[in-house]
């Protein structure tokens, strides 16, 4: 109920008055059952565009500091991530990355459209990075479909550093659903589900028109060389820094 009413009575209305979003490919969404939707991430503001113009609920994994916070500002966050739909997980352990599938798989197995960032964390200066392969493992285990969602402007409506909301126009673009049966039983191949996320990386590109670094993204704002950094395959949260 509570996500329902922030998406039509606020912050919902204030977001399609103030910055004009427009969809294309809403008929690719199924009208029920599970699937992965698979969205660059430019911006803080991803994780609400990209539900505000869904004609499905749209479930996110989010980290678990944002429902623990203490004090009201801290209740008052976890009532705004609870309500738009976010699911905490904990990532500050060694079972982190499991813990993550295992909540994801949970929302598939109930018909949820489930919510990721393969590129695991925002994009530092608008391009689109390198998919982690956390995706391709849980799309080749669950045989749900994929579907690519690409948010165009909220580079410009939610830059990095500090937080403001800028007056731009964002188009949400949802790709044709990927089908990843081809390749059913082998999950856990490590090249199998590198081939995967790469598709649906290839897809993100042609959707959202962005230029392609074939860097992880994280490694990029630690200052690691590219190469250096291990494969990671985290689910990664939404909102990431």
């Amino acid at each position: 109920m509570l996500y329902w009413m922030l998406k039509y009575l606020f912050p919902g209305p204030f977001m399609h008055l103030y910055n004009r979003p427009t969809v294309e490919g809403a008929e690719h969404i199924p009208a029920d059952g599970p699937a992965i939707l698979a969205g660059n991430h430019l911006s803080f503001s991803d994780w609400l565009f990209a539900p505000l113009m869904s004609p499905r609920r749209i479930s996110y994994l989010a980290k678990a500091e944002y429902f623990t916070a203490p004090g009201f500002k801290g209740r008052l966050q976890k009532f705004f991530f609870s309500a738009t739909g976010q699911y905490p997980i904990d990532r500050s352990g060694a079972s982190a990355a499991e813990d993550a599938l295992i909540a994801a798989r949970k929302l598939l197995d109930k018909g949820h459209l489930v919510g990721l960032y393969p590129e695991g964390t925002r994009s530092p200066d608008g391009r689109l990075y390198k998919g982690k392969t956390g995706l391709a493992r849980l799309a080749l285990e669950t045989g749900v479909p994929v579907i690519p969602v690409a948010v165009i402007g909220t580079f410009e409506v939610c830059p990095p550093g500090p937080f403001r909301w800028r007056r731009h126009r964002v188009t949400v673009k949802f790709g044709a659903p990927i089908d990843f049966s081809r390749y059913e039983g082998m999950g856990g191949n490590r090249f199998v589900e590198r081939a995967v996320t790469d598709e649906v990386m290839y897809d993100l590109m042609q959707l959202g028109g962005q230029e392609y670094v074939d860097v992880y993204a994280a490694s990029l704002k630690k200052g690691v060389p590219s190469g250096s950094a291990p494969e990671a395959t985290r689910i990664p949260e939404t909102a990431a820094s």
